[in-house]
């Protein structure tokens, strides 16, 4: 039988200590009352974000875990508007199609 050893990342207290002061961003992105709450869930920059689904229950626990903020109205427009420039680009058909759509 192997015997296993805990793995070290070789991160300082330091290291540690600095992640653990970077603030963790939450937008949730399923209605209220759902059964799973799917979540962007980013640390440090809320443009750098997972996709999340938990129960209603875990996610609280989740947030109050990770001691989250909601993301600001103005982050989320700057998070959409960079997803809207990687899913229709600047200079592509889609991009035309999408600006003439929305007219």
């Amino acid at each position: 039988m192997s015997r296993s050893t805990p793995l070290d990342s070789g991160r300082t207290a330091a290291a540690r200590n600095d992640f653990q002061t970077l603030t963790k961003y939450v937008r949730v992105r399923s209605a209220p009352q759902a059964r799973f709450v799917e979540f962007d869930f980013a640390i440090g920059d809320p443009s750098l974000f997972v996709e999340l689904v938990l129960p209603q229950d875990a996610f609280a626990r989740f947030c109050a875990d990770n001691q989250v903020v909601a993301m600001s109205q103005e982050q989320i427009r700057a998070v959409d508007a960079e997803l809207e420039k990687w899913r229709y680009g600047e200079e592509t058909l889609m991009a035309h199609n999408h600006d003439r759509n929305a007219h």
